[in-house]
């Protein structure tokens, strides 16, 4: 793994795919983000348009110009574990392998050649860079900004450098996990007449699963696609032992038209037949509406071109939405490539992105 030091530094002047390749040898996987912190803040506080905080992990820049909107242009600056693919690697095809260039480091790569070059934005601009997205909710860098900050986080509409391969996906889905438990008696398997057999007690729960069909709504123009899974069965004691707990674990993807309550509501009616002894909430992050109706995302629409899709994972938009800033997911990186062991982003595709970028921000 390449190391890089504390006090290494960004060169903002290179093109966007050189830049990202820089990112991407500054390792930062998600606890371990202070030395490229450390070398966004120092970049950033070299530019004279820009007024520059700094929380935790977390740097914020932004332009003060009185225009009319602000925009802002978020992504994280962590990583999942780096698995022996740093430092990163240009291909002859032209393509920049390495982990972080899908996920989100050309996105990153683009916000800080916008905050290096559009030095007169028709639009004020703010810039976060934040920590700890690639893990537990609890951790999220902007989520404690909008905590402790919120006022740094103002805007009209908002950009979150997320992988699209540079098409427009409006809002998120949210995603609320349950575990649904059931209980039994001991005993031992040879009499098992004598127990209540937990997991067995399960089984109207996995049926009820199997026989879901998703709902696939379409809010403000797009059809998102509901899921509702079990993602982990746990159970057993031993294996002459008739178990007396079983828990499956559920995951319910929702579409930005349903409340968080309305989505546990959903949750609870849809296994109301079943026998289960415990319903906890183990985790549960809001969806976000797309936003494409506000005057800035038409606009940024007109911009990048093509058609949006609606972003059917869970990201940060959420948290956007639940300040009143609508928001957009938009980036070079290919969604179906972040945390693979090949990660990998085609590398015209990142001075595209900013291109189209820069000219919705000057015309």
């Amino acid at each position: 793994m390449a190391q890089t030091s504390h006090d290494a530094s960004l060169d903002l002047t290179l093109d966007a795919a050189a830049l990202t390749a820089q990112l991407v040898d500054f390792p930062s996987p998600s606890g371990d983000e202070k030395a490229l912190a450390d070398a966004i803040e120092t970049a950033l506080r070299r530019l004279p348009h820009l007024t520059v905080d700094r929380y935790g992990n977390n740097v914020v820049a932004r332009t003060n110009l009185g225009r009319a909107e602000r925009v802002i242009l978020a992504g994280h600056i962590d990583t999942v574990p780096i698995a022996d693919n740093v430092p990163s690697r240009l291909d002859e095809d032209g393509v920049l392998w390495g982990c972080g260039t899908c996920d989100m480091k050309s996105g990153v790569a683009v916000q800080l050649r916008i905050a290096q070059t559009v030095t007169e934005p028709n639009r004020d601009l703010t810039f976060v860079f934040y920590d700890n997205e690639e893990v537990a909710a609890h951790l999220n860098g902007l989520g404690h900004v909008a905590e402790a900050h919120p006022d740094w986080l103002a805007g009209d509409f908002a950009i979150l450098l997320e992988p699209t391969d540079n098409q427009v996906e409006g809002g998120c889905q949210g995603t609320l996990r349950v575990l649904l438990k059931t209980k039994g008696t001991r005993a031992h398997s040879a009499r098992a007449w004598m127990g209540s057999n937990a997991v067995h007690k399960a089984a109207p729960i996995l049926a009820k699963l199997a026989a879901y069909e998703p709902r696939t709504p379409v809010v403000d123009g797009l059809r998102f696609h509901e899921g509702l899974n079990a993602v982990r069965v746990e159970g057993g004691v031993a294996t002459n032992v008739i178990p007396d707990e079983c828990t499956v674990v559920v995951n319910f993807r929702y579409a930005p038209d349903r409340t968080e309550d309305e989505a546990v509501a959903f949750v609870r009616d849809y296994f109301a037949d079943c026998e289960i002894d415990e319903f906890v909430i183990d985790d549960h992050t809001g969806a976000a509406r797309p936003g494409l109706d506000h005057p800035a995302a038409a606009a940024f629409m007109a911009a990048v071109g093509g058609e949006a899709k609606p972003k059917f994972g869970w990201t940060d938009v959420s948290r956007f939405s639940a300040l009143g800033v609508p928001a957009v997911n938009y980036s070079p990186g290919n969604p179906l490539l972040a945390h693979k062991v090949d990660e990998r982003v085609k590398a015209s595709l990142i001075p595209e992105a900013e291109k189209r970028l820069s000219a919705w921000l000057t015309s």
